[in-house]
């Protein structure tokens, strides 16, 4: 609580000299208060800290996987590099999907790790870093499943894809065009492919990266569509808060991201989980 201490008013003072008083006070609270907004710096911050708080969904391989309880993946490689950087230890949190950004505007968190799709909507409320992958929305089926085959064939089927995503927005405007598809959401992807794989469901929509690492573990139950993308391409990338205090903690990702392209280590970490390279852009995608 901000307490205004008012200057003790001398016997025989004007009004006028009264009101200079005050409004002098009054103004000068104003400049601290602008000041220590101003001196506001979450990388500052993280740096006296020494440690970086993140959040992601550790059930979305190949990004984020618990493996007998170790945290591992794509997501875990990329940013315990640009933790180094960034000379601060990451400190790795599970948490759901749908109480990830929420928790990042009530500052539970320093960033979002999970792989978010950029959308010109998110973009509007979250500062977003450079692009870490591919995430154009693509389908999934099972194996011995010849009936579909192309993205059209979903026409009349039952698709499954995880609540709250821009995958399941990109799904329900496809399936609009095509005349109709229903649409069932599943918490996490995991789910989803156990419903597919046990014949509840036809197809999944999902990013590229996510179904790309799925069918090369197990080739025996899943089959990507061909051609396994539709829609606009996308990309993933991290998120942190969009103000001014976030601006600094932001730019010392991406140019740590820049330095990691540059010396091959992000090629190295996709060709580790995604078995290939894309390049990705050097500048925040506006849509």
């Amino acid at each position: 609580m901000l307490f205004v201490f008012i200057p003790l008013v001398q016997k025989g003072a004007t009004a006028m000299s009264i009101h200079m008083k005050v409004k002098g006070t009054l103004l000068g609270l104003a400049a601290l208060c602008l000041a220590s907004a101003a001196e506001a710096d979450q990388l500052a911050d993280i740096k006296a800290a020494g440690k970086i708080v993140t959040a992601t969904d550790m059930h979305y391989a190949p990004f984020d996987m618990l493996n007998n309880g170790t945290y591992e993946g794509m997501t875990k490689d990329l940013f315990d590099e640009v933790a180094k950087e960034i000379g601060a230890e990451p400190v790795y949190q599970d948490i759901p999907w749908t109480a990830e950004l929420p928790g990042l505007e009530v500052k539970k968190f320093d960033i979002v790790i999970a792989p978010v799709t950029i959308t010109p909507e998110r973009l509007e409320r979250y500062g977003f870093t450079l692009p870490i992958a591919d995430a154009t929305v693509s389908l999934l089926k099972s194996a011995n499943n010849s009936e579909l085959t192309k993205p059209e064939d979903i026409k009349g089927k039952t698709v499954g894809v995880q609540q709250g995503t821009a995958q399941f927005k990109q799904l329900e405007a496809y399936g609009q065009k095509l005349g109709g598809v229903t649409i069932k959401e599943y918490g996490t992807t995991d789910e989803a492919y156990a419903d597919l794989a046990a014949g509840r469901l036809d197809a999944v929509a999902g990013s590229l990266p996510n179904l790309t690492y799925l069918v090369k573990t197990r080739p025996e139950s899943f089959a990507l569509f061909t051609p396994a993308q539709f829609g606009e391409p996308k990309y993933f990338a991290w998120v942190v808060r969009k103000n001014a205090e976030s601006e600094s903690f932001r730019k010392a990702i991406n140019d740590a991201m820049i330095k990691m392209t540059d010396d091959g280590r992000i090629k190295s970490i996709q060709e580790k989980w995604l078995g290939s390279y894309t390049e990705l852009p050097r500048e925040v995608p506006t849509k």
